[in-house]
């Protein structure tokens, strides 16, 4: 397609590392603006470059593939990658990467941020301030549960799911029950978790945290259902995606009083939020924002530079989505 240096295209501006590592390779056009790019302008430029280095809001389909049979890979810049159709990109040998590894403290750092804000009521105590309603110290004002010693529940047990275990238990003395679908040694060995049915977290743990990729089975993995199963003292955090939850369900739940309280860091309809969420003061909320760490981010950029860079010169990249594309071409 290209004559000369290959071209590739980044949908959005991210840290200059990736950047830089791309442009000592290729011819680099870096869209401006920080608004999601739209599906026009998407699809105009899927049909002039080579690689394409993708946000997670970008939607990359079979109809988008299809418009350029020379396109040879997508750079993920997230962990997850359920914005793109991996199965079509894989039939038209296009190569899938994402940045795995790089935010897996930052997540954990802010899930944890979350149950601590949550509550000790950080933001209520905030509001409290600004509005100058504070006159003297109050010995009933704002009280909420202690983390330490408490049971943290951690709901898919990767890498994120680890750090979570770690500050958990070597930080704060919390107890460790976890629930995947494979067993994690190293966690129960380092941090005494333990392996336990889903349903037995949501009973037993006064925290869960949310650590699951989005997938058909994981949709509306909590429901009106489980939720009264949880304890009513208990916080629900989620820094996966948002429609692991039914958000209308948790609504409810939080206006009835079925759990404490909820810190959401992403949205069953991002960027909008289901209808009163917004107007409890026993959720915190906050835009997509648990990778923004500035070592996240920079390190997901130059992960993101480096597996362009090798597919498009013809080397398996490390974290490549779909290695099947890969045996196929070298066959």
């Amino acid at each position: 397609m290209s004559k000369g240096k290959l071209k590739v295209f980044v949908t959005r501006p991210i840290p200059k590392e990736g950047i830089d590592i791309l442009k000592k390779k290729f011819q680099v056009t870096v869209r401006k603006t920080e608004s999601a790019i739209s599906r026009s302008d998407l699809e105009a430029a899927v049909k002039k470059h080579d690689g394409i280095l993708t946000i997670l809001t970008d939607t990359v389909d079979a109809k988008l593939l299809d418009l350029n049979p020379n396109l040879r890979v997508v750079s993920n810049y997230a962990v997850g990658f359920d914005n793109i159709d991996v199965k079509a990109a894989t039939e038209r040998g296009v190569v899938i990467t994402n940045t795995p590894g790089a935010l897996s403290a930052s997540v954990a750092e802010h899930a944890i941020t979350l149950m601590l804000t949550v509550t000790r009521r950080v933001v209520e105590g905030d509001r409290f301030m600004r509005a100058k309603k504070y006159k003297s110290w109050m010995p009933m004002g704002f009280i909420g549960p202690s983390m330490s010693g408490q049971t943290v529940g951690i709901i898919g047990m990767g890498r994120i799911g680890m750090e979570i275990a770690r500050i958990a238990h070597t930080g704060f003395g919390m107890d460790v029950l976890y629930s995947d679908i494979q067993a994690n040694r190293e966690a129960e060995k380092k941090y005494k978790a333990k392996k336990v049915s889903m349903n037995t977290v949501l009973k037993k743990a006064d925290f869960v945290s949310l650590h699951v990729p989005l997938l058909p089975s994981t949709v509306h993995l909590i429901g009106a259902k489980e939720l009264k199963i949880m304890k009513k003292t208990a916080v629900l955090i989620n820094t996966a995606r948002g429609p692991v939850i039914d958000e209308k369900a948790l609504v409810s739940a939080l206006k009835k009083g079925e759990i404490l309280g909820a810190g959401l860091d992403v949205f069953e309809k991002e960027p909008k939020m289901a209808p009163g969420l917004a107007s409890l003061e026993n959720v915190v909320l906050t835009p997509h924002i648990a990778s923004a760490s500035i070592t996240a981010r920079v390190e997901m950029s130059t992960l993101a530079g480096e597996a362009m860079t090798e597919a498009l010169l013809g080397k398996k990249p490390k974290n490549i989505v779909n290695p099947d594309v890969w045996r196929s071409r070298r066959k």
